[in-house]
């Protein structure tokens, strides 16, 4: 230890400390191993990120020449959603893709990826059961774009919630009520819906109408109604059926009539039809009540006369009569005067 203590206490040359740093400065630069593998470690880097980004663009093109040919030759194509299916495959794809890469830049530095690795799996697990309603929310909601099982636009029912949809994202999905409400529903608590906007609708309206009407009367009158109900309402696509008789009691019956109307339309559908078959009915009811004043008012005026007439000849027969009265008079007092005589 005193030998140590004697040799630190040595100054020490600064030139043979120059002379040593600068043989170690130049053995760096004039490493050729060193570079050599350097040189090829960056060559291998570049080629990887080269073969990255190619991977990322051909995968992007099949997605997109997937999508196109998915929308060819369709009508109505929600556009929307393949936009959204094809973005969200594309960002999966580029996620690996970037995290291979890396994983591989890494190894080329000699790193432990063991570790790291087993790191990244117990956080990503935690993560993962600290966000189950959101990992659950965006499963749920990439198979409802994906599935287009509603697309906006739509008015869909799930649960106890009913409107039209205004946006559908990965997490929530956003309706709005026909009273103006606007409900946020996590995509992971859609579990039914019932969508009112894929297929045509059917308008069915029960008509009901009193016993004493006749039937045959009644359907005729509701034929001639609806008759170009298609063009006073676009919603309507043909002329209505009317089925017949739907329920009967003792004091009306029911007649029920369909129709085929656009999807979502079937409540204007059915508001057509019945202010067609109203007014008619009350056409119907008007011209009832003008016949009936008529024939009313007709009774009347014969009466009248009837009665004018009796009056007349009450009054010619009570004239008759009291032109007969002296006459009478005369023959009693000469059929006295003729007695009296007699006597």
């Amino acid at each position: 230890m005193n030998k140590w203590m004697l040799n630190a206490e040595k100054p020490t040359d600064p030139l043979k400390a120059a002379y040593t740093l600068s043989d170690k400065v130049w053995e760096f630069f004039t490493n050729t191993e060193m570079w050599a593998n350097v040189l090829f470690s960056g060559l291998r880097i570049l080629i990887i990120f080269i073969l990255t980004r190619v991977i990322i663009k051909v995968v992007s093109k099949i997605i997109d020449r997937s999508m196109e040919r998915e929308t060819r030759g369709r009508i109505l194509v929600n556009s929307r959603r393949f936009s959204t299916v094809g973005g969200l495959l594309k960002n999966v794809v580029t996620f690996i893709c970037n995290f291979v890469m890396i994983m591989i830049i890494l190894a080329e530095f000699n790193f432990n990826l063991g570790p790291l690795l087993a790191g990244a799996g117990v956080v990503g697990l935690a993560v993962g059961f600290g966000a189950q309603s959101l990992v659950k929310d965006v499963i749920t909601g990439f198979f409802i774009i994906f599935e287009d099982q509603f697309a906006v636009g739509d008015v869909i029912q799930t649960g106890t919630y009913k409107g039209t949809v205004e946006m559908i994202g990965l997490r929530t999905t956003r309706l709005l009520s026909t009273t103006g409400e606007v409900h946020i529903i996590p995509n992971g608590t859609i579990i039914n819906v019932t969508n009112y906007s894929l297929a045509n609708a059917l308008a069915v309206v029960d008509v009901p109408v009193k016993i004493e009407r006749g039937l045959e009367g009644t359907l005729s009158l509701i034929g001639e109604a609806l008759v170009g109900i298609e063009e006073r309402n676009s919603n309507v696509l043909a002329y209505p059926n009317i089925l017949g008789i739907q329920s009967m009691s003792t004091s009306e019956y029911v007649i029920r009539v369909a129709a085929n109307c656009l999807p979502n339309a079937r409540e204007s559908a059915e508001r057509q039809i019945q202010s067609d078959i109203k007014q008619a009915l009350e056409k119907q009811t008007s011209l009832e009540a003008a016949k009936a004043e008529q024939e009313a008012r007709e009774l009347a005026e014969r009466e009248a006369r009837a009665a004018e007439a009796e009056a007349l000849e009450t009054a010619r027969r009570g004239r008759e009569t009291e032109g007969n009265n002296p006459r009478r008079q005369v023959a009693a007092a000469q059929e006295r005067e003729g007695e009296e005589g007699e006597e």
